[in-house]
């Protein structure tokens, strides 16, 4: 590492290699730019993802050849690994394995983070004037801190999205003043880092392992705390705390493209934060302390009622009878992998002059956009899958709604119980249309533990078992009437 590192990042005269290195850096942060725009809507994604490889590929290409002095063998050899590790788990994750992969991956840029940090404190990659030494500490304690934050808090969403850990917050008493004295702890050895990292190395580094060592426990309690309902907050969360690791790497690295990369994925998935928090009618800092989701909430009220069942023969003349219907698609539609047999229903319903729709909630399934991602593979045209808040108006005027494997995102429970542990969570009304029928295995909670009074209304009728099963019954029926 000692021989290495200096020959990668050596301190040189500015060549023509490294500037067009410096061209191509600003090139790719232009495309990782006009990338995120482009994935801001469902029909200019495919471009925006292109343009981020792209601008990866270039960003890459111009750190070996422009940046690079010497390494290569060892360069190659990790960039072909990395390659073949990241095509092999890309091909195996399904769709609804989507959530943990991504938390996973946060929890790589993370550990980078740390490694930078440390392996900076050890060997500085550039020789740093002595007026810029203390900047030079903070700037390793802040990308370590935020690197060991995001490596263990990756890990435990990861556990808590594959189902390991179960969604229940974990509500330690005074957990809010554990965190502050875990914080104040490693401000406290901060300080003590900056006195001491340029007079005794191994006091330096006793206080930036037990930094390193506390700030893990502080990702890992954090997320522990946090309930199953606001999982997709917390992998953009994450999201947004890789970009700042990234950016504090790119500080210690003198590598521009790397913090203004870093900037933008830490803006982006704070920005998203917000607007999933708003969606749910909570607040950041709510559910970044935790303790929501869990079912674990004041009395809420006690659900009666009678179900009505509803058979696949029954749906599909509820939706022969409709002419305005509307499909809201839930993390059971996703574990089913129901939606191409979902999209062939649409085409056969639209064929028969009937609006058909769908209604995303902006936090259902395991991760930002996950609906979106799933109807967008299975073909489902763009125009008619509309956000929640562009369609709940239109839901008493509606005939026929169809809620395939959700739970949380309808349930009247945050609208008519303020008890309850999502009270004032906007939800999609589907009780509000004509008839409402709920495709679901059984009467068990969503993922925040809270119980459904939807399954108990009048209007509502349940279609019990598997999503993929009826959903190609439904499918089969309307193909034969053809």
């Amino acid at each position: 590492m000692d021989l290495i590192l200096p020959q990668l990042f050596a301190n040189e005269p500015l060549t023509l290699a490294k500037s067009s290195a410096t061209v191509a850096y600003l090139a790719a942060a232009v495309l990782f730019v006009l990338s995120l725009a482009g994935l801001s809507k469902q029909t200019t994604a495919r471009g925006g993802n292109i343009l981020g490889i792209i601008g990866m590929l270039l960003a890459i290409a111009a750190t070996i050849f422009g940046m690079m002095v010497g390494g290569y063998g060892m360069m190659v050899v990790a960039i072909a690994a990395a390659v073949i590790v990241g095509a092999v788990l890309a091909a195996r994750v399904p769709m609804t394995g989507m959530p943990e992969l991504v938390a996973m991956l946060h929890s790589f840029v993370g550990l980078a983070a740390v490694l930078v940090g440390i392996s900076s404190h050890l060997d500085p990659f550039q020789d740093v004037p002595a007026s810029e030494l203390l900047i030079h500490d903070i700037e390793i304690f802040i990308g370590v801190f935020i690197g060991a934050i995001t490596f263990t808090g990756s890990i435990i969403a990861f556990l808590k999205l594959r189902g390991t850990i179960g969604g229940k917050p974990l509500t330690l008493p005074g957990r809010h003043a554990v965190n502050l004295i875990m914080a104040a702890a490693c401000i406290g050895l901060g300080v003590w880092f900056c006195r001491e990292s340029h007079t005794d190395g191994g006091q330096a580094m006793l206080a930036l392992l037990l930094m390193t060592a506390i700030a893990s426990l502080i990702g890992i309690h954090l997320v522990m705390a946090i309930g199953g309902a606001d999982m997709p907050v917390v992998v953009s969360m994450l999201n947004s705390y890789s970009g700042w690791a990234a950016s504090a790497a790119g500080f210690l690295l003198k590598n521009h493209l790397l913090i203004a990369t870093g900037a933008l994925v830490g803006s982006s998935g704070a920005i998203l934060s917000y607007i999933m928090c708003a969606a749910m009618n909570r607040s950041f800092i709510s559910v970044i302390l935790g303790g929501f989701g869990g079912g674990g909430g004041g009395p809420s009220a006690t659900v009666e009622g009678t179900v009505t069942e509803f058979s696949v023969d029954d749906t599909v003349d509820m939706l022969k009878e409709a002419n305005s219907i509307v499909i809201v698609p839930g993390y059971g539609m996703a574990v089913a992998q129901a939606q191409h047999s979902l999209a062939e229903v649409v085409k056969i319903l639209s064929a028969k002059e009937k609006q058909v729709r769908f209604a995303i909630h902006p936090v259902a399934g395991r991760l930002p956009g996950h609906m979106n991602v799933l109807l967008a593979e299975a073909n489902v045209p763009y125009d008619i899958v509309l956000e929640m808040d562009e369609i709940n108006d239109d839901m008493p005027d509606t005939d026929a709604i169809l809620v395939i494997g959700a739970n949380d995102i309808v349930n009247p429970a945050a609208l008519e119980d303020p008890n309850s542990p999502i009270a004032g969570m906007p939800v999609i009304e589907v009780w509000s249309a004509t008839n409402c029928v709920v495709m679901k295995r059984g009467l068990a909670t969503g993922y925040a533990g809270v119980d459904n009074p939807l399954f108990y209304k009048d209007n509502t009728q349940m279609l019990f078992g598997d999503a993929k099963q009826n959903v190609d019954a439904i499918l089969r029926s309307l193909q034969q009437d053809e």
